[in-house]
């Protein structure tokens, strides 16, 4: 599963304490543009908003990366669900 760029992740950064400086006061990333669905900084973007880059950094020592990306994938299913509960 590719990232489908639907912005889910980007309006929950509230709920991590790794991307809770990024909340631009309403939970969602201050980098966030909500009527684009797109990152404004996107080639830029923080090395927390690369799962690529964070799998490197922190993870690799901890999982394989097929298992990272479906640990991944399952908290982007996560949050698709909680977004349906709203």
């Amino acid at each position: 599963m590719r990232c489908r760029r639907c912005g889910l992740c980007c309006e929950q950064v509230h709920r991590s304490p790794e991307t809770a400086f990024l909340d631009g006061g309403n939970g969602s990333c201050r980098h966030f543009d909500a009527t684009s669905r797109h990152c404004t900084i996107y080639a830029s973007r923080p090395d927390i908003c690369r799962v690529d880059r964070q799998y490197v950094l922190r993870f690799h020592t901890q999982c394989t990366w097929d298992e990272f990306v479906a640990i991944n994938i399952r908290a982007c299913r996560q949050l698709a669900e909680l977004h349906e509960d709203v």
